[in-house]
């Protein structure tokens, strides 16, 4: 039973990744100055990427949000975007081994599917925060509550044209 919670936690911190990262990339909420998800970046990556392009997009706007948090938190705070060591490491298996079903590209197709997306990830009312978010302790992150209002804050933020930046501590 924990093994099978440890399994939909790290594949809804994947969509969520996915769709967050989506959303703030620069055609859409211009959070971070990344374009993976544009149309224009197949023809950029699938020569290099052919059978692994959805993964090359994912790993390069995960990097972008990560490079975004990091400036804009404290050293040794966590973010969906950088976790610990060992939950990063069965994000990274996960994402290796079931790319085809994680990536929808239907829920990123333009920013209002990938807002009403995320709005259905956090069902709980937060409501509106800006800047840095304190959500909780790290220990806490297998709670689908704690996911879901991390989900509630980005959505609230990316559709108010604003930033927030929901983090975690030790």
């Amino acid at each position: 039973m924990a093994h099978n919670r440890n399994f939909e936690i790290i594949r809804r911190i994947i969509e969520t990744r996915y769709v967050v990262g989506f959303l703030g990339e620069k055609s859409q909420c211009n959070w971070w100055p990344s374009s993976f998800y544009e149309s224009s970046s197949i023809s950029f990556l699938e020569p290099v990427f052919c059978r692994t392009t959805s993964l090359a997009q994912y790993h390069g706007v995960v990097e972008a949000a990560r490079r975004f948090h990091d400036e804009n938190l404290n050293v040794g705070s966590y973010h969906i975007f950088r976790l610990p060591e060992e939950m990063e490491q069965d994000l990274h298996d996960m994402v290796q081994t079931g790319s085809n079903e994680i990536f929808d590209a239907r829920v990123i197709f333009d920013q209002a599917t990938a807002l009403s997306t995320l709005a259905q990830f956090g069902n709980v009312r937060s409501g509106g925060a800006v800047g840095p978010v304190k959500v909780g302790r790290i220990a806490e992150l297998g709670d689908t509550a704690l996911l879901n209002k991390i989900c509630e804050i980005y959505q609230l933020a990316m559709s108010s044209h604003t930033h927030a930046l929901p983090y975690l501590v030790e």
